[in-house]
């Protein structure tokens, strides 16, 4: 059952709303702009597409339009994380980090710099756009980077929570954010800490004769893991209960609780729109590897490249839909015996 102690909308499985992360991002630019005056914005041309035209609009003197031009903004940025001021650099995710992937590390990262990178219309679920547009491999690329954290919001209420905690954390900081309207799960009571995981759903269904089926735990980052809740409401049709953990911070990953976990039930699935290689999966496995080694399963993109499509059909035909979280539960729990 859901996790009633963490507040959770009350509408999730049924006339549930929907909101893009991207407003969250907007909203949380504009509380920080409000309580910060060292909060500076820079977009690449998109300043309406990832939602920072409200603080544009709102603070004039503190929005820099630098224009297609990726690799400068990160460099300007970098001066300005420096020099005292908290800077925004706001792009979707194939052009940043994507494009000035060299620019962030040398500048940013190796300076240690006071950035913080927002990628927006991450993961596959861009649709129509295309492969060259559906960043897929940014995860793993940016927590690779030495001084780099990194945060991927469930919702539009984390995606403004992220945001806000992200100012405050010195350093560089990726926030991976979704392009399209997903369910809103949490609200403004639940419980954001960067590098602290949360139990979204926890159940114990029991058998006729009283012995407990085995369980599993399913791991997961972004609006993907709307699908990890659908597949454990499922699961607990058929008498299978499973732990759904909130992930939202990769780096630094909370390490004692998912080795907790993996100690506890001894099966885990993880569960990301990103290539399984170097992502959230990845992660978790040289987490458990060294500390607990676990049976697991790995839910994401197979290491191929994405296709034009509507975003829920492009998540069905690449293996993230309910029902493929809910056989790799199944398959892990067979692997587990």
């Amino acid at each position: 059952m859901l996790n009633k102690e963490i507040h959770l909308s009350s509408k999730i499985f049924e006339n549930h709303n929907e909101k893009a992360l991207r407003d969250g991002f907007g909203e949380g630019l504009m509380e920080l702009g409000e309580e910060n005056k060292d909060v500076v914005v820079l977009c690449a041309d998109l300043k309406e597409s990832t939602r920072c035209h409200w603080f544009a609009d709102k603070f004039p003197e503190r929005f820099f339009e630098i224009g297609v031009a990726e690799q400068n903004m990160a460099t300007i940025a970098a001066g300005l994380g420096v020099a005292g001021k908290i800077p925004f650099i706001s792009s979707y995710a194939v052009f940043s980090p994507g494009r000035n992937w060299e620019q962030i590390r040398t500048t940013i990262a190796y300076n240690d710099s006071n950035v913080k990178i927002a990628g927006h219309h991450a993961g596959i679920s861009t649709g129509a756009d295309g492969a060259t547009h559906q960043a897929t491999e940014d995860i793993a690329t940016m927590r690779a980077m030495a001084n780099m954290k990194v945060i991927v919001p469930f919702d539009y209420e984390e995606a403004k929570k992220a945001t806000i905690a992200a100012a405050k954390i010195w350093g560089p900081v990726y926030i991976r954010l979704a392009r399209e309207k997903t369910p809103e799960i949490t609200t403004s009571k639940t419980r954001f800490v960067p590098g602290k995981s949360y139990i979204l759903w926890e159940s114990n269904p029991s058998t006729s004769s009283g012995r407990r089926k085995p369980q599993a735990v399913i791991i997961g980052a972004g609006p993907l893991l709307y699908n990890a809740l659908l597949a454990a409401k499922e699961l607990e049709k058929e008498k299978i209960g499973v732990v759904v953990l909130n992930s939202h911070t990769i780096k630094p990953l909370d390490e004692n609780k998912i080795v907790e976990l993996a100690k506890k039930y001894r099966a885990i699935v993880t569960v990301e729109e990103h290539t399984i290689i170097g992502g959230l999966g990845s992660a978790v496995a040289e987490v458990l590897a060294k500390h607990a080694p676990t049976a697991m399963e790995f839910v994401g993109i197979q290491d191929v490249f994405g296709q034009s499509g509507e975003p829920k059909e492009l998540i069905s035909k690449y293996g993230m839909g309910t029902k493929d979280i809910e056989n790799a539960v199944k398959k892990v729990l067979k692997r587990k015996r």
